[in-house]
């Protein structure tokens, strides 16, 4: 199926933007404003559930996708609990809520070692008994100061009340056996 109209615009821009991301890499962000790191997208800005904000790049992105469903539960919003073994945008409540073990996952769109840690834990799958929550690096800047997260591509482990129990940054091996390694074991 080929893409029409408006979406084969968007489509191009997005791998031609994400074309530029592999060459930019990525850094950290210690200025607190996040303003000099890039600019904001319609698409991060209408962000819901992980992948709503991509575009998929062939009909097996999109299968793999639509098979995966909701991972946040639904769009009901609300504060129920993820089951273990999702991947999930962030909400305090939702953490509080969720049984199993929690990653914090700290993500920047315009990252490339975030979009290739993503695309893992989508490949992968979340292991049973945990759950990732997608935390947006930009817009999180109070939780990114309370861990003491400088960069992007950052896993936070919390206990049931948001605590830190442990912190792991992905950036020289973005995959999900690394976070695994250093986080689940």
């Amino acid at each position: 199926m080929k893409p029409k109209g408006s979406f084969a615009i968007a489509a191009s821009v997005a791998v031609l933007f994400g074309a530029g991301l592999i060459f930019a890499g990525c850094s950290s962000d210690d200025s607190g404003s996040g303003a000099d790191q890039g600019t904001s997208t319609a698409s991060e800005s209408s962000a819901g559930a992980y992948g709503s904000d991509k575009v998929p790049s062939d009909d097996k992105a999109a299968q793999d996708q639509s098979a995966q469903g909701e991972k946040s539960g639904g769009s009901g919003g609300g504060s129920s609990a993820a089951q273990p073994g999702q991947y999930v945008d962030y909400s305090p409540e939702l953490v509080a809520s969720t049984p199993g073990e929690k990653l914090l996952f700290f993500h920047a769109s315009w990252c490339s070692q975030c979009v290739a840690l993503e695309d893992d834990i989508e490949a992968s799958g979340v292991p049973d008994g945990v759950t990732i929550f997608k935390v947006d690096y930009d817009s999180n800047q109070d939780l990114r100061q309370e861990y003491g997260v400088t960069i992007q591509t950052t896993m936070v482990k919390v206990d049931d009340n948001g605590e830190m129990i442990d912190s792991y940054v992905a950036y020289e091996d973005p995959t999900l056996d690394s976070v695994s390694a250093a986080l689940l074991q």
